[in-house]
């Protein structure tokens, strides 16, 4: 993003951010590196809360570059002595965070008949406690030099009347500005809205910080698009991707389901490809829904499977 186009785009919060914020461009998605020979490294999303420096170290050990942080079980504690052990530690194995994201605090069900009314910023019961956990995740994530910040906002209504719906994009709004502060992009990430619902918003919102994180499952999962129409629609706001696999849901209650990599409905080449051709060069971070060594032998074929589909892209 040139910065002549930043600061115009930014003139609106001009008043709320400091000068220093608008006049500064985002830090780019880390290249490729020894370990990578496409220009998309692969990563994974990790919980540190399972153990800092076993989850940190798992990485490493899957030759993966790069790690997106989960971090809910940290809200309202993170400190600046965390920071300090979580830059040591990934400055100790060579790993690269390239994300941090928070979706909580609780209730959160992850289905369409309480998802509604329990998941991200639309919900006004939650929805103050959940824009502080994710400015509190920014500042930390500036401890840690990392430059994204990530969340569901939730079933962001389709009818742009709907108050729920205005009231969305404030808060968004809110939190991509405090982001923006702190040199950093916010992210939404793809799953209970459809693409052009999301590309509403991002309309709606009108800040350069304000971006995509494109997860190729969920939007399966949620019923809600193919990921490569999606990437037609959002390709050039896409700052982060999780490569995830599912099928369509099939119960109206449940959502799909979330299965390995390669097995599922996800055509990651053309996705791929449509973020080549959008100029994503950013990680590509695993994340596979199963635990313990199921998990990481999962991970290890899906890195497999995605290093040949990735030497592909052109």
């Amino acid at each position: 993003m040139r910065r002549r186009d930043f600061l115009s785009t930014a003139a609106a919060a001009a008043a709320l951010l400091p000068t220093a914020a608008l006049a500064e461009t985002f830090a780019p998605a880390p290249q490729n590196t020894a370990a990578d020979s496409h220009a998309m490294p692969l990563g994974l999303l990790i919980s540190p809360a399972e153990g800092p420096e076993e989850t940190i170290k798992r990485v490493h050990d899957l030759g993966l570059p790069t790690c997106f942080l989960s971090l809910d079980a940290y809200i309202g504690k993170f400190t600046p002595a965390l920071a300090t052990q979580f830059k040591g530690l990934l400055a100790k194995y060579n790993v690269t965070c390239t994300t941090v994201e928070v979706v909580g605090p609780q209730p959160l069900v992850w289905d369409f008949m309480q998802g509604p009314t329990t998941i991200g910023l639309v919900p006004r019961a939650t929805r103050a406690a959940r824009i502080d956990a994710l400015k509190q995740a920014s500042d930390f994530a500036k401890l840690l030099g990392v430059h994204q910040v990530q969340t569901h906002c939730g079933f962001i209504p389709e009818n742009p009347s709907d108050p729920l719906y205005k009231e969305t994009v404030a808060a968004i709004k809110e939190v991509a500005q405090h982001c923006a502060a702190n040199n950093q992009r916010f992210l939404m990430e793809t799953g209970q809205e459809t693409p052009t619902t999301m590309s509403r918003a991002l309309r709606d919102v009108a800040l350069p910080n304000l971006g995509v994180g494109l997860d190729t499952a969920n939007l399966i999962l949620y019923g809600k698009a193919n990921p490569v129409d999606a990437v037609a629609i959002l390709g050039p706001h896409v700052h982060a991707v999780h490569a995830k696999d599912g099928r369509w849901p099939t119960n109206p209650d449940k959502l799909g389901e979330e299965v390995l990599i390669g097995t599922g409905l996800v055509d990651f080449h053309e996705v791929f490809e449509g973020l080549h051709k959008a100029g994503y060069t950013g990680a590509i971070t695993i994340e596979r829904e199963t635990h313990g060594p199921k998990q990481i032998e999962d991970v290890r074929q899906e890195k497999l499977y995605l290093d040949k589909v990735l030497a592909k892209v052109t």
